[in-house]
């Protein structure tokens, strides 16, 4: 005669299927990806604006990144330390974010 199966036993044929982890965002890796993707891209719209001078685009960015103007070696930094730093902005609120809702919704 078969023994009962316990509440946390089981028994079915086949191999038994593992289940996959939740997806996790690395916080590091994503902070520094974002900070220097917006960093390379503010320094491409910066020679954009410079080289196409009827198309430029920097009234945006002195609406966007406080303390900057057009355009001195002071404030071209400035935007780009600030570019950067929003990358990580967004990495650390993001990545946690998703991490702790990857977790529950697995």
């Amino acid at each position: 005669m078969a023994e009962p199966l316990h509440a946390t036993e089981y028994r079915s044929s086949g191999t038994p299927l593992l289940a996959a982890p939740a997806p996790r965002i690395p916080v590091l890796a994503f902070g520094m990806s974002l900070g220097v993707f917006l960093a390379v891209t503010y320094v491409l719209c910066v020679g954009f604006d410079l080289i196409f001078p009827g198309q430029a685009m920097y009234q945006t960015w002195l609406r966007l990144l406080p303390g900057f103007t057009w355009l001195s070696w002071q404030s071209f930094l400035l935007g780009l330390v600030e570019s950067f730093a929003y990358g990580w902005y967004v990495a650390l609120i993001f990545g946690p974010l998703f991490n702790f809702f990857a977790r529950r919704w697995k």
